[in-house]
């Protein structure tokens, strides 16, 4: 089985810190949303990765390569982006014949990962919602197999969303609906879309079966990815990765350090997560998160997201800045 995993986003709800950071590296609760894709598909058994990339598409390879050095990975461009099917349809000279599990690179969800992937059937990952307008959408017949599905419904006749999670057995059947979707030119919304694919193959004969995800997790914007990042850290309980005792420091936790951190004469927490090599003085900082090589001096923070190699002085509160800032407020 091959994992495929679509990062070619330009994550615009995100910026400015996407100007110059892939969304799929934004950092949440001590990682990034790509590792916790990652790890769990890792977790499960998969060992071969292709990673569909675009903007900023470069520190996407150098940052997997880095993290994760043993991994049996391809990379491929997706220049024009024209919807989750065009991105998948990429994939298919390296797939084969392979089976694929497909998750989405802004997608973080808790599930069994192994019951997805040894499912005798295909499989998507789903959640209800009380809006399904924005979503692809599922619907169940009563012995809970999937009879359609539908991207972004104007008027949906279910409440059951997709998440983002894709388990592919009937590969050959999935590359040959996403041709047609080009042939006859299917676009919802605009574009060719991996859902209406997947409808196709529901009409060719392929059984879908839906799992329930315990959790998902939204990474869309600023103020739902600090949420998330303060659940997560509720889960893990946080780490400091340094043994360092912080001069003059209070750590209320859960909180995330990374290493290289000096903090002096500061309030730390709850829920924050710390990039690494972070100089943090007389200073309140909480319910944030504070990107690699940052400095704050004087500051009070909460409810802030800052990128790295940023510089605040003086005194502020909810910040949403990107890469290479210096403010001062004195």
């Amino acid at each position: 089985m091959i994992a495929i995993i679509p990062v070619a986003g330009a994550g615009a709800k995100l910026r400015p810190h996407t100007y110059t950071q892939p969304k799929a590296l934004i950092p949440l609760a001590g990682k990034t949303i790509l590792s916790f894709i990652v790890d769990q598909l890792l977790d499960g058994g998969i060992n071969e990765f292709v990673f569909i990339v675009g903007y900023l598409g470069e520190k996407i390879e150098e940052y997997v390569r880095n993290a994760y050095p043993s991994l049996n990975c391809h990379f491929v461009q997706q220049s024009e982006r024209q919807g989750t099917g065009h991105a998948i349809e990429l994939t298919g000279n390296i797939v084969g014949k392979n089976e694929v599990f497909v998750a989405l690179g802004d997608t973080i969800c808790e599930y069994d990962v192994k019951e997805m992937i040894n499912s005798p059937y295909n499989i998507l990952g789903v959640k209800k919602v009380d809006d399904p307008h924005m979503f692809g959408v599922a619907e169940i017949d009563a012995d809970g197999f999937i009879t359609h599905l539908v991207e972004k419904p104007a008027i949906p006749k279910s409440n059951i969303a997709l998440v983002g999670l894709y388990r592919i057995k009937d590969t050959e059947i999935l590359y040959g609906c996403i041709k047609q979707l080009f042939k006859e030119n299917i676009r919802s919304h605009g574009e060719y879309n991996l859902t209406d694919a997947l409808d196709c193959m529901i009409r060719k004969g392929a059984k879908f079966k839906m799992l329930k995800v315990k959790n998902w997790f939204d990474c869309g914007k600023k103020e739902t990815l600090l949420e998330t990042n303060a659940t997560l850290l509720k889960k893990s309980g946080g780490n400091v990765k340094s043994t360092h005792q912080y001069q003059q420091t209070i750590i209320v936790p859960p909180v995330s350090i990374a290493q290289g951190c000096t903090i002096k004469n500061s309030i730390i927490g709850q829920h924050l997560a710390i990039g690494a090599n972070i100089d943090i003085q007389y200073s309140i900082v909480r319910d944030s998160i504070i990107g690699s090589y940052t400095n704050l001096y004087e500051v009070v923070l909460d409810n802030s997201l800052i990128g790295s190699d940023a510089s605040v002085k003086g005194l502020s509160r909810n910040l949403n800045i990107g890469d290479n800032t210096e403010i001062d407020f004195g």
